[in-house]
């Protein structure tokens, strides 16, 4: 039940509760009860965080009957009398949120926070979340002192609940997101250790808390081991000294030892050996016996059918040859009596097509000759009338002298205009060639930067789909709006494009760059929340920085090996070098090479920069306000991504221009030859018309002696056309009756053809399919007989083979009976007795060859006669040293090999941990010292050790000052005020939420005890901080307020009542309220 607040709206009731304090202090509900639920509450506007809380319900819960409260999603500030039941709404989150009871400090069981006189309480929190909000419902039982959970109305486990609330990384057991008033003084008691895990907890990374853990457990199992392995050496070099004194007697034993055992050995081994060899050969001649002796039989056997199925062929094939004469005869008589039938229909053919042909010929012959009568006639009469108009003529030549000196003056012109027409055409091509150069410089421009692109895509898709979609709607921003810094940013020489990368965040690389706050806001809307696209956004200053001069001219650190500043290695659009001047102060960090980095200790004392970079390095340079001593810290340089790809903007502009300027003097061209073409044409209709025009004079002059002869010659024509008649009713008469008769003559042929072509294919069917069964049998004979062939040959073979196989068989089978028993009698093994395994296992490591072994212990032999005079005793006791020295060494090896993967895992997890620390603590440092700066103060936040690889004494100090006259105190529960106290815990707290992980943070009654000053410092930093974009949700509780404090639009403000005269819930309406007061303003008299 909560409404934004406006800066100068009088506070409004927003919750309401039901009790009757027993005095001004208590919290006692009063004993009225209401079932029915509160009506729904408008919810405030903003967008909340994934996490962040959008309703409280309680039901019987400490001094409410039925409470529901709705927060916004930044700063929500409760307010409310001592004992009204601010504290209350802190304990419902708590709880409501798997908090332990015992955490509030009010009490240890979840019993007591359910109303008094009440069997059951409730408690429920709903979470915001984008795939859907999440609603965690909790019956508190006073009777068993137990909890039923519940997540969306399902009933669930508390463990459940409690993953589900550390997935959206909520922890209410941690002080530095969740400060009840009663624990408000054990944040300053919290040891440096207990400050750094809560730290970690609240706003670090999910997996830093977890590699500092892993650390402690690795450093004290490594210790460990280090004592062990210590303690294990010290006794293996006792032993190993002792035995080394008896090392070389045992040695020359087991060797004369070892000799006559191999020599033993090679004797028995040998007779083996022998009967081995024969064996084998023996095996191989028999396998290949046994596989062509079943060759044979196969081979018979497979002979057998083979003879059946080609005596059956043979039947077959007589058969089919017979049957095939008998249709070929057929065939040849139906196919002779076809051709003669055939004959005769095409000589009819012919004969009808004759008499067609003489008979149109004539038809054709009389439609001509009267044709030709006609247009003679015609011709006579146009020619007589043309006659006696040139009759009438007069003398022309003067009008034909005329037109022929009008004639070559135009031609002269056309010439003229023909040849400037090639002379535009040629400039034409020329200049489009020139253009399609220039066009495809263009283009190679655009594939570089293309290439830039598809490096945005590849690692930051969201903001290259923004990319396209701001080409695509630049008519919707007033102001001018530059796409993302990386692909605007031009190096004038790739090697320097490290430095660039490491000085700029990857953030803000891919951040879009705004000169209006009002187009930035469009984006983002469309952007963001429409499209649901992950992406930054900045506004370059209002005053532009891109030129502004550097404190101290380049000459002046050129000395130190300084080339250049970092705004001169690169070119970018205005409002971008504006921006990176601004937040960045690219003007004023100078880029050395290795002559720098050679003399950094003086580059440091003299320059006194704050960030300078060297070839491969990075420093950062800082001056304690305290000892005014200059802090230097250096990381080495990244290799570069993403500006490695150079884009020369300024030629490509200038061929733009140049293209632009081709492309208007093409169209001049154009224009010129257009009016060119027009005239030409113009000219050459002119010279058509002239030439018509002589023409008709020459004809005119020439004309009437033409005509009288043209007249008496087509007179003669037509008497000799009129003589040549012809009767042609008579011959169509004569042709009909002739084609009749023959018709009569070719139905009965074709009738006749018919039948005997019927019966033709009938017997050529019949033929082509007897051929097809001889030629499938035959094919088949020839296969059968090609195998049988082959067979009978292949058999012979065998057989042969099979007899010699055989006969040696038999040869080996005695020789090897001969050497077995040879063999056995040497090992004094009986006939049906194995051969032990001890000898098998000593056989395997011998020769294998007769010759070898024959070798071998002639040589042996003669080094086991050089040993004399050895004592068994003396090898005894060194043989038991021996293995508890090789037990301990294995022991150690394996504790140093533990160590060493230890070790290694410390050096991986460390760099993983320290570094992202280091860096959040600089962060937190760098808010916490800007907040106690505003307020005339000092603070200092850093990370205290006394020894690096103890990883369990790492620690965040804070350290204070609140006067000048002091210096920075360590933050402890007695050193500091309780208002000094507060004042830096919130401040710290206030730092915390500039980092942003939690999804809320609560803090109760923490402005208690600040003198006015303090505490409207930092009611305007929470007001400021805690009011920002997408900044976590905060709960701020309070029973009073100073006056005339500073309001955001986004603040929520939560009041609490408590009295006897309190509405119902369901009877709180504000609407109708606010209807009641405006009739009461009207009907007042005026």
């Amino acid at each position: 039940m909560a409404t934004p607040s406006g800066k100068a709206a009088p506070p409004n009731p927003q919750v309401s509760k039901r009790s009757l304090p027993r005095d001004a202090s208590s919290e006692v509900p009063s004993k009225r009860k209401n079932s029915n639920p509160l009506p729904t509450l408008p919810r405030p506007s903003g967008t909340f965080v994934e996490g962040s809380i959008v309703r409280i319900a309680m039901e019987n819960f400490l001094t409410y009957d039925i409470c529901e409260v709705s927060p916004g999603p930044h700063l929500n500030m409760i307010i409310g009398a001592n004992g009204t039941g601010k504290s209350s709404i802190v304990c419902a989150i708590c709880l409501g949120l798997a908090g332990k009871p015992a955490f509030m400090g009010r009490a240890d069981k979840v019993g007591f926070f359910v109303k008094r006189g009440c069997s059951k309480g409730l408690v429920e929190i709903e979470l915001f979340r984008t795939s859907g909000n999440l609603i965690i419902t909790r019956e508190i039982d006073v009777i068993k002192n137990q909890s039923f959970w519940f997540i969306n109305k399902k009933p669930v486990t508390q463990k459940i609940v409690e993953e589900q609330v550390a997935a959206l990384n909520i922890q209410v057991g941690n002080l530095c997101q969740f400060l009840p008033q009663d624990k408000v003084g054990e944040f300053a008691k919290l040891s440096k250790i207990e400050l750094l895990e809560a730290t970690e907890k609240s706003v670090g990374p999910p997996e830093m808390h977890r590699y500092h853990c892993e650390l402690k457990n690795f450093r004290e199992k490594e210790k460990q081991l280090e004592t062990s392995c210590k303690e294990k050496t010290e006794y293996l070099e006792k032993m190993v000294q002792r035995n080394e004194r008896y090392k070389q007697d045992v040695e020359r034993f087991y060797e004369r030892k070892r000799h006559l055992d191999l020599i033993e050995m090679l004797e028995a081994k040998r007779p083996w050996v022998e009967y081995e060899n024969v064996r084998q050969e023996y095996e191989g001649v028999k396998l290949i016996r046994d596989r062509v002796k079943e060759e044979v039989r196969k081979l018979k056997e497979g002979q057998i059918p083979m003879t059946r199925r080609i005596e059956e062929i043979d039947r077959q094939r007589h058969t089919l040859e017979v049957r095939i004469k008998e249709k070929s005869t057929d065939i040849k008589e139906a196919s002779q009596k076809c051709k003669q039938r055939q004959d005769l229909i095409e000589r009819k053919d012919r004969q009808i097509k004759e008499l067609q042909q003489a008979l149109t010929v004539k038809q054709n012959e009389e439609l001509d000759r009267q044709k030709r009568i006609s247009n003679t006639r015609k011709m006579i009469e146009d020619l007589q009338s043309e006659l006696k108009t040139a009759e009438n003529c007069e003398n022309l030549q003067p009008q034909i002298d005329t037109v022929t000196n009008d004639l070559r003056r135009v031609q002269e012109e056309k010439a003229l205009c023909e040849g400037e027409i090639i002379d535009k055409q040629r400039e034409k091509e020329m200049l489009e060639k020139q253009r399609r150069s220039v066009s495809d410089h263009i283009t190679r421009f655009d594939n570089l930067m293309n290439q830039k692109e598809d490096k945005l895509r590849q690692r930051y898709r969201d903001t290259y789909d923004a990319v396209l979609w701001l080409r695509n709607n630049r008519d919707r921003f007033k102001q001018r709006v530059c796409e993302p810094i990386m692909l605007t940013i031009n190096m004038k020489d790739n090697k320097n494009a490290k430095y660039v990368e490491n000085h700029i965040s990857s953030n803000d690389l891919r951040a879009f760059v705004f000169e209006s706050q009002e187009d930035m806001e469009i984006f983002l809307r469309e952007v963001r929340d429409n499209k649901k696209l992950r992406v930054n956004a900045v506004i370059a200053p209002k005053i532009s920085y891109a030129d502004k001069a550097p404190s101290r001219s380049l000459n002046d650190l050129k000395q130190y090996g300084f080339f250049s500043y970092l705004r001169e290695l690169f070119d970018a659009p205005d409002p971008v070098m504006s921006y990176l001047c601004c937040q960045y102060h690219i003007h004023e960090v100078p880029v050395g090479t290795e002559r720098t980095r050679e003399r950094i200790e003086r580059v440091i004392q003299e320059t006194r920069l704050k960030q300078i970079y060297t070839a491969e390095e990075k420093y950062v340079l800082k001056t304690s306000v305290y000892s005014n001593k200059v802090i230097s810290s250096n990381t080495s340089l990244k290799v570069a991504q993403f500006l490695t790809v150079t884009v020369d903007l300024e030629q490509r502009r200038h061929l733009e221009e140049q293209l632009k300027e081709m492309n208007r003097q093409l169209e001049a061209v154009d224009s010129g030859l257009a009016a060119l073409r027009d005239t030409n044409r113009h000219l050459e209709l002119k010279d058509n018309e002239l030439r018509l025009k002589k023409k008709e004079l020459l004809e005119r002059k020439t004309r009437k002696r033409q005509l009288e002869q043209k007249i008496s010659s087509k007179l003669a024509s037509i008497r000799l056309m009129e003589q040549d008649t012809c009767n042609l009713e008579e011959e169509e008469r004569k042709a009909s009756t002739k084609i009749k008769e023959i018709n009569v003559q070719k139905a009965k042929l074709v009738t006749e053809l018919t039948g005997l072509v019927k019966i033709c294919t009938s017997f050529q069917i019949q033929k082509v399919d007897l051929i097809l069964q001889n030629t499938t049998v035959i094919s088949e004979k020839n296969k059968l007989e090609a195998d049988y062939m082959a067979s009978s040959s292949q058999l012979r073979v065998t057989e042969q083979q099979f007899i010699e196989l055989d006969d040696n068989r038999q040869r080996l089978l005695q020789k090897c009976k001969e050497l077995m028993k040879k063999a056995r009698q040497v090992c004094n093994l009986s006939a049906d007795q194995a051969v032990p395994q001890e000898f098998q296992t000593a056989f395997q490591d011998l020769p294998n060859t007769l010759d070898e072994i024959d070798a071998l212990l002639t040589e042996e032999r003669s080094r086991a006669s050089c040993f004399t005079g050895l004592n068994p005793s003396v090898v005894e006791e060194y043989s038991k040293r021996e293995v508890e020295i090789q037990q301990l060494t294995e022991e150690l090896q394996g504790k140093k090999v533990e160590l060493d993967e230890y070790r290694e895992n410390i050096s991986q997890v460390k760099e993983r941990w320290l570094n992202p620390l280091k860096e959040l603590v600089e962060k937190i440092n760098e808010k916490f010292s800007n907040f106690f700066s505003s307020m005339q103060c000092a603070g200092e936040v850093d990370l205290h050790t006394e020894n690096e690889e103890d990883y369990d004494k790492y620690g965040i100090r804070i350290r204070v000052k609140f006067r000048s006259s002091t210096q920075l105190h360590e933050l402890t529960p007695h050193h500091q005020s309780g208002g000094e106290r507060s004042v830096s815990t919130m401040l710290y707290l206030m730092a915390l939420q500039e980092l942003n992980r939690c999804p809320f943070r609560v803090v109760d009654e923490i402005n208690q005890g600040m003198d006015p000053i303090n505490e409207r410092r930092v009611f305007e930093m929470v007001v400021n901080t805690a009011c920002k974009e997408n900044t976590s949700q905060y709960f701020f509780i309070t029973p009073k307020l100073l006056q005339n404090l500073p309001y955001s639009e986004k603040m929520t403000v939560l009041f609490v009542y408590n009295g006897p005269h309190m509405l119902e819930p369901n009877r709180w309406n504000l609407k109708a309220f606010q209807r009641r007061r405006r009739r009461i303003t009207f009907t007042q008299p005026q």
